[in-house]
């Protein structure tokens, strides 16, 4: 049976999982939404232990994709997508942390950009037209789509981030590729790279003389896998009896998205946090009803730092647009930098466990969460590995953390990146000039 998506803006034709993750985004500028959600089998949900995380994750998206891929070769594109571990870590006697960040690029996109790279891969094998996969990132997409897409045949990447506002080892990991992979460092904020890539979606002029997808989790081939965290988490939780609430730091909304689509799916999780800095646009939704957009401001959790959200429409869908629905199963909660960096140091000092900025955020909102809720616990997640944040870890804890061997000579390596204004005129200009 073949699973069809529609545009939420409702104008474009439905397509299937192919059609959607080769366009990226639909032709009425909306983005992409399952038909139906996926209502997985129940002995998956309860008796998951008995499960392999490569027959969970198989599972989870074939409904998804379809018929679009054959059965031995999406279970392939599995393995070499989560051939790491995803740990569950007890923090304290109430808080535990999801580990995303074991896989190449040390973040929890791994999963997303290494799945959609290799269904892309498939889908494009017999064109002869290349396409160029466009991202804008505010910090950790960039290295996990640059790692993900490196030399894949017929497909060039060009990835958009904000000059100086992420950190030494996430630029390093996007900019030093080379070969296929193409980096922006633009004057300008993350919102202003991800306007530059939508504008570019919606140039008709352009689109007919280049073959583009994106590779933000605005595509459904990178957001849907993330389901599969959710479902490795449930497989880890020791007391099913009683399930945790689920805190997910959250900045274009497209890992939370994924958590709740795997609620809906059948997972009995109690609540959901989206935990933010201070780039918090749900708590004005919660209050108003209205979603006011913002412009974002730079912090130490830069990955974090979205005025605009995409993904927030796919979250209103799944609650049907009703508000109610949506506060009752997810809270908002926000803190700043300098709460983010005491809370780094308290875990470290009382905990010996060393948080990033983002899981750092997550900790405290699922902390406050939690004192208010008796005889609950809970999961933060922890999207990345402290080392990509030396800048701002180091100087918290006053120690030095060491670099993971693979990333050891990261540093020696030449940066290749071309450094523009937030112009769209010569944003596609550079598209053509690439070909």
């Amino acid at each position: 049976m073949t699973m069809l998506y529609y545009s939420l803006n409702k104008i474009s034709p439905k397509v299937n999982f192919s059609e959607a993750t080769i366009h990226g985004q639909a032709p009425d500028k909306g983005l992409y939404f399952p038909e139906n959600i996926a209502a997985l089998p129940g002995d998956l949900i309860n008796n998951i232990a008995n499960y392999t995380n490569e027959d969970i994750a198989y599972k989870v998206i074939a409904p998804y994709v379809g018929d679009t891929i054959p059965a031995e070769v999406l279970q392939k594109i599995i393995r070499e997508t989560i051939n790491f571990k995803f740990p569950l870590q007890q923090v304290t006697d109430k808080i535990f942390s999801l580990e995303l960040f074991h896989g190449p690029t040390l973040a929890f996109k791994d999963v997303g950009a290494r799945f959609m790279a290799r269904c892309l891969g498939y889908f494009l094998k017999n064109e002869k037209k290349n396409t160029t996969v466009l991202v804008a990132t505010s910090g950790d997409t960039g290295g996990a789509v640059a790692d993900g897409f490196y030399d894949v045949d017929g497909i060039n990447v060009v990835i958009l981030y904000p000059a100086g506002k992420i950190s030494t080892i996430q630029e390093l990991q996007m900019t030093t590729h080379g070969k296929n992979i193409n980096a922006i460092a633009v004057n300008g904020s993350f919102d202003d790279c991800q306007k530059l890539v939508k504008q570019a979606f919606t140039d008709t002029g352009l689109s007919k003389k280049l073959s583009l997808t994106s590779a933000n989790s605005i595509n459904v081939a990178r957001w849907l896998p993330q389901q599969f965290y959710y479902f490795f988490a449930w497989k880890y939780w020791a007391d099913k009896d009683h399930p945790p609430v689920i805190s997910v730091p959250s900045g274009n909304f497209g890992n939370i998205c994924a958590g709740i689509l795997s609620m809906l799916g059948g997972i009995p999780f109690r609540h959901f946090i989206a935990a933010s800095n201070s780039n918090d646009v749900l708590s004005g939704y919660f209050k108003s009803g209205v979603y006011s957009p913002k412009v974002s401001v730079a912090t130490i959790s830069n990955a974090m730092d979205v005025g605009d959200p995409s993904n927030l429409k796919r979250v209103i869908e799944l609650f049907e647009n009703d508000l109610d629905k949506f506060k009752k199963n997810v809270s908002s909660f926000s803190c700043t930098d300098e709460e983010t960096k005491q809370t780094i140091c308290r875990i470290n000092l009382q905990y010996n466990y060393l948080l990033d900025p983002h899981g750092a955020v997550g900790f405290l909102a699922l902390e406050k969460y939690l004192k208010k809720q008796s005889g609950q616990k809970g999961i933060f997640l922890e999207t990345a590995h402290p080392v990509k944040f030396l800048d701002v870890v180091e100087p918290v804890i006053q120690k030095k953390i060491p670099l993971p061997t693979h990333l050891q000579n990261i540093s020696h390596r030449k940066k290749n990146v071309t450094t523009m204004d937030a112009n769209y005129e010569k944003f596609s200009n550079y598209l053509l000039a690439m070909g």
